[in-house]
């Protein structure tokens, strides 16, 4: 239960650098070539997933997994994503003028909210903890039980 807790927590810090990214690359777009807000979001859209994708696939998942796979999972995820929170994008930003970094902090919290799971249960599901990072880890807490029996 605490290795779950731990490995949430640690997506969503790294999910939170994703958002960062995100959210900067956004800004850019946005303010200084002045691009479509749609636009602009699905650029930082595919930049942030790149990251977190990367990142968690590594770190949080520890997985060894087939890398074409688990990316093939993430962009069928992202192909039903990406339009839903384009379409949002579009309608409250452009359509009803609400401001377009408060829609855009709206999809990045409806994305967290479900892509955590959808990776956790669907892509990484058996393969969590099976790469070189987790092996490591595993040996040394088999080395501290055989220590502390003796």
């Amino acid at each position: 239960m605490a290795k779950e807790v731990l490995r949430t927590i640690k997506y969503v810090l790294i999910a939170a650098s994703a958002g960062l990214i995100e959210f900067g690359s956004f800004t850019l777009m946005n303010e200084l070539l002045h691009w479509e807000n749609w636009v602009s979001y699905l650029i930082a859209l595919i930049l942030s997933v790149l990251w977190n994708f990367t990142i968690n696939r590594r770190y949080t998942f520890k997985s060894a997994s087939n890398v074409p796979k688990a990316m093939l999972l993430v962009f069928a995820y992202y192909c039903v994503f990406t339009p839903l929170s384009v379409l949002l994008v579009h309608y409250l930003a452009d359509t009803l003028h609400w401001n377009e970094y408060l829609v855009t902090g709206i999809n990045m919290i409806l994305n967290l909210a479900t892509e955590f799971p959808y990776q956790r249960f669907l892509v990484f599901r058996d393969t969590i903890d099976t790469n070189d990072i987790a092996k490591k880890e595993i040996r040394n807490e088999q080395e501290l039980t055989s220590e502390s029996k003796e």
